[in-house]
């Protein structure tokens, strides 16, 4: 029996997981607070209320935003948390201003190919160091961590370039000395500079966070920082610092609104630098730097069966039937 019109053109409409974009191609992220997200007939919406405006509705590009960060006064039903996690876009719930990361939520359609490479390359201490070693070169350059640098070496060698970064920027912008400095029990006494570099940090960690999950990495994995489901996170975060929040952190410093000013600012540079398709390459160079690796096609089988003698076998086969 030949199908009809009608039931081709369903099939032709019907959406397909290879139609939604990948990490790569997805807007940076979206900070909300103090709103009502829901889902309706059309999508999922943000509902602002305010005596100025009384209630307005902005309809958000789910498939499209590859982190979203929910700060306080926020309120999210579970059918619009479902349409995020089909579309693969992380949620973060965060502090004021998105400045603290309290959870977040993870795809569950996805291959693990990546996190077995993870775990393989951080549960060995040789390929974890030589992981760090590789973190610390796309930082500061080829062949500046030796063969013989130990991880201790290296944490001491980046302390002091970090610190030396700050004092070249805060001659540069002639604000006098700087000390790092973040303090959430006394925030809002902390200068401009700090404000800003924390807030445009979290900032940088949400993206981050939601590329790991979007590949199906473990945050919490990290291979230079240790005991925080975090981990991961800060190691890939830091290899963007010195080019992106401390320089912008820094332009800042005499802001009367610098956490919000980071924010805005860090969003537009975050179209200049491609920062989702670097973070997406530079993790997959780090795990495997032997091979040239794409992100895993949303369409390839999602789950497999184990076998000590020949690896990985198809699942979703009835094996019993097999003679």
């Amino acid at each position: 029996m030949t199908p009809g019109p009608g039931t081709a053109r369903r099939k032709l409409a019907a959406p397909t997981v290879a139609m939604l974009p990948r990490i790569n191609d997805s807007l940076s992220f979206l900070y909300l607070d103090i709103v009502r997200i829901h889902q309706d007939d059309t999508g999922v919406c943000a509902e602002v209320t305010s005596e100025r405006h009384a209630t307005q509705t902005v309809y958000l590009p789910t498939a499209a935003l590859s982190c979203v960060l929910l700060g306080p006064g926020t309120s999210i039903t579970s059918r619009a948390l479902a349409t995020f996690a089909r579309h693969g876009t992380t949620v973060l719930i965060t502090g004021s201003g998105g400045v603290r990361c309290y959870a977040a939520t993870q795809p569950a359609s996805l291959t693990t190919t990546w996190l077995e490479r993870q775990t393989r390359a951080w549960a060995d201490d040789t390929r974890r160091l030589t992981v760090a070693k590789a973190m610390y070169e796309k930082r500061f350059g080829p062949g500046t961590a030796t063969d013989a640098t130990s991880l201790d070496t290296l944490r001491g060698m980046e302390g002091q370039r970090v610190k030396t970064h700050y004092q070249l920027l805060a001659r540069q912008y002639k604000i006098g000395r700087f000390r790092r400095a973040y303090d959430p029990a006394s925030w809002d006494t902390q200068d401009p500079v700090n404000l800003a570099l924390s807030s445009a940090n979290t900032c940088l960690y949400g993206i981050v966070h939601a590329a790991i999950l979007a590949l199906g990495c473990s945050p919490a994995l990290g291979f230079v920082h240790n005991g925080n489901q975090q981990a991961l996170v800060y190691d890939i975060a830091d290899l963007y610092k010195a080019e992106l929040t401390i320089p912008l952190a820094f332009s800042l410093h005499a802001s009367t609104n610098p956490e919000a000013m980071a924010r805005r600012s860090f969003r537009t540079e975050l179209r200049l630098f491609r920062l989702l398709p670097r973070i997406v390459t530079d993790i997959q160079q780090l795990l495997d730097p032997e091979n040239k690796y794409e992100t895993p096609d949303p369409e390839e089988h999602l789950v497999d069966l184990w076998d000590p003698v020949v690896g990985a076998i198809p699942g979703g086969i009835n094996h019993g039937l097999e003679t």
